[in-house]
């Protein structure tokens, strides 16, 4: 079966974006892309990357561990400002939206239907994991389906922002085994859990 992966950037102090939920990796944002972190996502999640990243860094290579990608309207409405209609055109792309009726690109799935139950029946297709990119309100709605969490931790804080998962999630406390782990150089941290049965 295929499973629900987080694969998310994160604070220290737990936060996903700042306080105006912009893009932290944009041209104003304050999230530090150190070479270590660029060269570890290249190598590891190049599928991760966005279309024009890969196209910027000549990267070509399909992946092995996502090939769908899901997310909130808000956080597609971040690539709409910048004029990127499909992020990801190398992977099925699902943008959650009871609000939006049409998008840019035709390859984008718009999809107002619940995430839990959609999410229930894309783990019964065949296929590689599916990635759950953000933001912070659809994952909340997710969390009782997230299987693996990937933690991508830059060593910084923020003090406030929007949180790795919104504070509208149920009050569900749940324990993760950390499986895998990379510390950069740069301090940088990719941190891998997968949700303890049992």
């Amino acid at each position: 079966m295929r499973r629900l992966v987080h694969y998310i950037a994160s604070t220290l102090d737990g936060f996903i974006a700042g306080p105006d939920g912009a893009d932290p990796t944009g041209p104003d944002g304050f999230w530090p892309i150190p070479e270590d972190y660029l060269r570890h996502l290249v190598a590891e999640y190049p599928e991760t990357l966005p279309g024009p990243a890969r196209q910027a860094l000549s990267v070509t290579a399909a992946g092995t561990h996502f090939d769908t990608v899901l997310e909130g309207r808000r956080s597609y409405g971040i690539g709409l400002a910048a004029g990127v209609t499909d992020a990801y055109p190398h992977l099925r792309h699902l943008v959650f939206s009871r609000t939006l009726t049409e998008t840019p690109a035709p390859a984008v799935e718009l999809v107002a239907d619940d995430p839990v139950a959609t999410v229930r029946q894309l783990k019964q297709q065949d296929g590689k994991d599916i990635w759950l990119l953000g933001g912070g309100e659809l994952a909340g709605s997710l969390y009782t389906e997230i299987d693996t969490l990937i933690l991508k931790v830059a060593p910084m804080t923020i003090g406030n922002g929007i949180p790795l998962f919104s504070r509208k999630a149920a009050f569900d406390p749940r324990t993760w085994t950390l499986t895998d782990h990379t510390v950069l150089k740069s301090s940088a941290m990719i941190l891998t859990y997968t949700r303890a049965t049992g």
